[in-house]
């Protein structure tokens, strides 16, 4: 199975101490997002696990445990977000420059081709324009180039729960000429920089500028890390216009403090703050204790690689 590290939260900036204890353990208890008296236990076992995906924003602290991860038998690879957006809108990210330091020296670690750049979500806004973002992108390009072979991006969701907020700070949700003006933008930087373009959940065709729908869980590219055929689906619990395969995903929701403003896995700071208190780096829950009458359920979790053609 391939375990997703996490879409609910940043387990490489936070809780990359707990991941690799629970990796040590074999297994991991996740809570339903939709029942909090319902959890699941996950095997994270090597013969249980394929692969691992993280998504982060800032795996600096994660960098000394790589080597560990590897010598315990994990593949993984990383889907690294970098935007140009300042603390106004991402609070508590690190200098845009010190976080393309991380994204190279990440990459000098693991190769270009297990490090995806994320430019994620595209804010329209009267200060940030479309050749905003495509001045933007070329800086960022340049600064990456030989680091990733691979950009996914996708324009901003105006999510229910973060509609108001996304509005007071002046974001306009993006007409299709814009689209294709920022795709033909886009796409003219990434041949100079040798990137291949995705866009992520996104129903528009920009196929025209060499811009394919992307797989941020991608089979292709997972098989190409283990060196052998994977048998997979499409995942049915990700919105319509997603194409990741299956995967499991052992974050939680309202524990990131990186307190982005556009971000849909934070409801509130104070859960934040709250869940962060409850954090131990031992415990096989990412946060909290296990409340009465809680019902843990075994998830299925068995290979999908084809031992028989497998390198490993």
């Amino acid at each position: 199975m391939i375990v997703s590290a996490s879409r609910r939260t940043d387990i490489p900036a936070f809780y990359s101490e707990w991941l690799l204890n629970r990796l040590k353990a074999g297994y991991v208890l996740v809570p339903n997002p939709r029942n909090p008296l319902r959890f699941s236990k996950v095997a994270l076992n090597r013969s249980a696990v394929d692969c691992l995906v993280f998504w982060t924003k800032n795996p600096k602290t994660m960098l000394p445990k790589l080597g560990k991860i590897s010598e315990l038998g994990y593949p993984f690879y990383f889907q690294f977000t970098l935007t140009p957006y300042g603390k106004e809108i991402e609070r508590n990210l690190p200098p845009k420059t010190e976080l393309i330091r991380t994204f190279c020296s990440l990459s000098q670690i693991l190769g270009p081709d297990q490090v995806v750049w994320r430019y994620d979500p595209v804010i329209l806004s009267r200060e940030m324009p479309v050749e905003y973002h495509a001045r933007c992108f070329e800086q960022m390009a340049a600064a990456l180039d030989g680091m990733t072979h691979r950009c996914i991006f996708s324009f901003l969701d105006f999510y229910p729960k973060v509609r108001g907020t996304l509005q007071k700070m002046g974001a306009i949700e993006m007409q299709k000429a814009d689209m294709y003006q920022l795709a033909e933008a886009f796409s003219e930087i990434a041949r100079r920089h040798c990137l291949q373009l995705f866009t992520c959940c996104e129903p528009i065709d920009l196929s025209q500028y060499g811009i394919n729908h992307a797989s941020c869980i991608d089979a292709g590219m997972i098989e190409k890390i283990l060196g052998c055929p994977i048998h997979v689906r499409k995942d049915s619990n990700q919105r319509p216009g997603c194409g990741c395969v299956e995967s499991v995903d052992i974050g939680s929701y309202d524990c990131c403090p990186h307190e982005c403003r556009y971000c849909y896995a934070t409801s509130s700071e104070k859960n934040v703050r709250r869940h962060i208190a409850d954090h131990d780096p031992n415990s096989p829950l990412l946060f909290g204790v296990l409340p009465q009458g809680v019902q843990i359920s075994e998830k299925d979790m068995k290979s999908i690689c084809d031992g028989q053609m497998c390198l490993l």
